[in-house]
Order: structure tokens, then sequence, then C-alpha cells
């Protein structure tokens, strides 16, 4: 069984794929709930031999492991969804349950594109008689960005040499750098309930702090770096008018490109949310509800990936799926499209570009970057990690939005999702028979973490 042979069996067993990926989307589950999204894979996983290993107090993770020996790869996969972004499978906004989960994220592809590259190289691995060994890993809580620090804190990769991961998007692309480091945090004020109208002065407003807190972080904004990224809601804002707050809620993200910087914003951060409680004379808690690292780079996974998407080259597509995907495109701000088309070096293409059928070039590479986050980013600290995306979505299309709920459900996804499967299970392959990509990986994780320990960000 040589490597085409092995991208021809990740077509023949597309329908486990294709079914498992229905299954999620039309089922979706967020955070902490994706119990029978786990069990999806718990139950195909143990019907192909692979032993099953659960993971202590997370009932939603899991590690499915084949094979035997050096070296030990880990293929992650996702699963939840997000709230609020239900969504029939069309070119307009139209909830399937308003106000339900959808998977505008894609990991009704990302987890399902995992499973098929591990059940591939099962096969190649029964087939060759080749050493190594297999871990697909049942990531829950992306979303909330916690998930993999749990499993890190409890030694779910220990003893892996190296970890393959991608998500879904609105292009094809190997990332050298990606993702921003992120805490999320929760800043809770408690005051003095009274009337508001009758005895004011005997109040003391915690939404006043949260609203003073709030105004802070915006001047805040100003004096960080130019790629950090401060943003709140409101979780708590009290009940009736005529009653003074004695309860409120804010709840951040802090973002930037390096663990470090957004560590240096916290702290700023929780500065001004004790200035807030004492211009009010409330009192606030600092609660820490997630954090994450961003992804660190490594030029031999990054090659290694590259290679693989250029040489199985991007899908192709049916005329239908053309059309979906243009008038999917129309409903976008075309301006904002022709954007993110400038941000991937394709201003100058022939023609206008509705879903990516090419692999960006690797000139542009350098100055691209994922500037969401993820808890995957944590991983690339302790093993050496790729990280890649296909277009799941026509261009521009962003995650958390309809449009990629809608896209995620239908062929053009599952396209997106079939070459996602094949350049991970070609990655294996190469791996596999050249131990020395490992050993180089290992390397250069080595010197870029020289002085430099892991400390998870989660307080738990």
């Amino acid at each position: 069984m040589d490597k085409f042979n092995l991208l021809e069996y990740v077509d023949k067993i597309s329908d486990i794929t294709r079914n498992l990926s229905d299954d999620l989307w039309n089922n979706p589950e967020i955070s902490e709930q994706e119990k029978n999204s786990a069990n999806l894979f718990r139950n195909i996983l143990k019907n192909n031999d692979f032993i099953i290993k659960e993971i202590d107090g997370m009932e939603n993770a899991f590690i499915g492991e084949y094979g035997n020996g050096y070296p030990v790869i880990a293929v992650l996969g996702e699963f939840d969804a997000l709230p609020g972004l239900s969504q029939k499978i069309g070119t307009e906004h139209s909830p399937i349950k308003e106000g339900g989960a959808g998977h505008g994220c894609g990991h009704n592809l990302l987890g399902s594109a995992s499973l098929g590259a591990v059940l591939a190289i099962k096969k190649y691995i029964d087939h060759s008689g080749v050493k190594g060994t297999i871990r697909f890993y049942a990531c829950p809580e992306e979303e909330t960005l916690c998930g993999k620090v749990k499993m890190i804190k409890k030694g779910a990769f220990d003893n892996c040499d190296v970890a393959l991961s991608w998500h879904p998007f609105n292009a094809n692309v190997s990332f050298k750098n990606s993702f921003l480091a992120n805490n999320s945090i929760k800043f809770k004020f408690f005051g003095k309930s009274s009337h508001a109208g009758a005895t004011p002065h005997l109040g003391r407003s915690a939404l006043d702090a949260v609203e003073l807190m709030n105004v802070g972080a915006n001047y805040l904004r100003e004096h960080v770096i130019d790629q950090a990224r401060i943003h709140y809601t409101i979780t708590q804002a009290g009940t009736a008018p005529n009653i003074v707050p004695a309860e409120a809620e804010s709840w951040y993200f802090v973002r930037a490109p390096r663990r470090k910087d957004v560590e240096e914003i916290t702290e700023r951060l929780i500065k001004i949310a004790n200035g807030a409680a004492m211009m009010t004379e409330t009192r606030v808690e600092v609660s820490y509800v997630s954090g994450c690292y961003e992804l660190l780079q490594n030029d031999v996974l990054y090659d290694l990936t590259y290679k693989n998407m250029k040489k199985i080259g991007a899908p192709l597509y049916t005329d239908e799926e053309k059309q979906f995907a243009k008038e999917l495109q129309n409903t976008l701000n075309l301006n904002d499209v022709k954007v993110e088309m400038n941000k991937l070096g394709l201003e100058n293409e022939v023609g206008e570009i509705f879903i990516h059928d090419k692999v960006i070039d690797e000139k542009y590479l350098s100055q691209l970057t994922m500037t969401g986050s993820s808890d995957s980013g944590d991983i690339s600290w302790i093993m050496p990690m790729n990280f890649f995306i296909t277009a799941c979505w026509p261009m521009g299309v962003s995650a958390h939005s309809w449009q990629s709920t809608a896209s995620s459900g239908s062929d053009i996804g599952k396209r997106g999702m079939e070459y996602a499967s094949k350049i991970m299970a070609g990655m294996m392959y190469d791996i596999l028979n050249d131990t020395t990509i490992v050993e180089k990986a290992k390397q250069e994780l080595k010197q870029r973490t020289k002085d430099f320990k892991y400390i998870s960000p989660l307080m738990m």
C-alpha cells in the first residue's frame, strides 16, 4: 500500500466521515455538553479496534489509540458547537431553531477529518506492518479555550512525539505562526442594594463599577500593542431600574500574539477593575475562566504540511457547489471579501473567487497568521505541532457566522474536510516512513523553547 493507495482509501471511507459530520451538524452540542458527539467518535473507533483510554474527570474527552512503538503521533479532533448559530443549509439567514446552537466554526468537519485520517493510517499500518502509534484525541471545550489545557494538566499528552492539527476556514493555507494567546476572565462586583428613587445615597452600584471598568478598558486599548485585542460582554447587570444593583459582572477576553503580552495586559486590566471598585465603594472578585498560548512555530512540520497540501492539491467543485458558494458570498459585504483576498495575496487573481481552489503560495505565508485563539496552541509548546486550514466556506466568510454554519453542513464543507483528512494521512505516511522528520521537529522545538518551561494558564 503506497501513499497513492492510502489517499484513495480516504475517499473509500468517505461515507463514514460524511455521515459522522452530518450527525454532528444535525445535533450540535456546545462546550461541556458534547456527550453524544464524543460517543459518536468512541463507537466508530471501538468498532475499528482502537483502544479507548478515558481521561479522568473529563467525560467528553478520550484517546483512541492504535499501533505500537515509535513514533507516537497525536491527531487532534474537536466537535463542540456554538450557542446561537443555528442555521439551515441555505443562502439566507434561517435558523433551524431560534437561538439554538450551530456549527459556526466547522467543528463537525474538524473532528471528522481527523478521524478519517487515523482510520486510513490504521489500514496502512495493518497492510505494511510499519511501526508507530497513532492517537486520536477527542478534544472537547475548544470554544471555551480550555479543553486541551485541562487534558495537558491531566497528563493526556504525555509520551507523544508530534501532533497534527487543522481547522475549517475559507482558504487553503499552511501556517507558520497562528493563534493569539488568550485569557478569559470574569469580573464580578458586589455593592449594596437600595431604592434608586427614595434612598439612592444608601446604595453602592455594582453596575456602576462594571461600566467604569469598561470605560477604563476602552481607554487601555490605546496603550497596548497594536495586535492585542480586548473585548467584553456584560453578563449580569442588575434587575429592575429602581433597585441599585448589588451584583454585576463583566466577562473579558484578552488576546495578544505572545503569552507574556496577555499576562501583562491582564495585570493592567485587573488594576482598572480594582480602581472601578474603589471609585464605587464596591468589591470585585476576579475569576479566571481559561487561558491559552499562541502556536509555537515548527518549520519542519510546516514544510511537511505545505508539501502535502501542494502534492495532493485542492478539491475540484461542481457547478452547483460554485453557485452555492457565490450566492452565500453575496450575503457579505463584497469590499470585505476583497480585503480578505488581499490579505491572502489573491488580489491579482483572474476573475472572482467564490470558493478557494488552490493552495496559498509559500511566499505569502510568512506574513499570515490566524488571529483567533485556540487551546491547540498549548500543545505546540509541549511537542512539535503543525497547523493548517482548508476551504470549507466561501472566500470572505468568517467563523462564528450563520454563513459558516450553512457551509459547514454543505458539500463544500465536506470537500474541505476530505482534503484535510488526506493532508494529515499523507503527513503520517511520511512520518512513519521517515522517523528523522520527528527527530528534526523535536530538535527544533528544543531550540525554540530553550530556557522556557510550559506553565499552564489554567488555574484549576
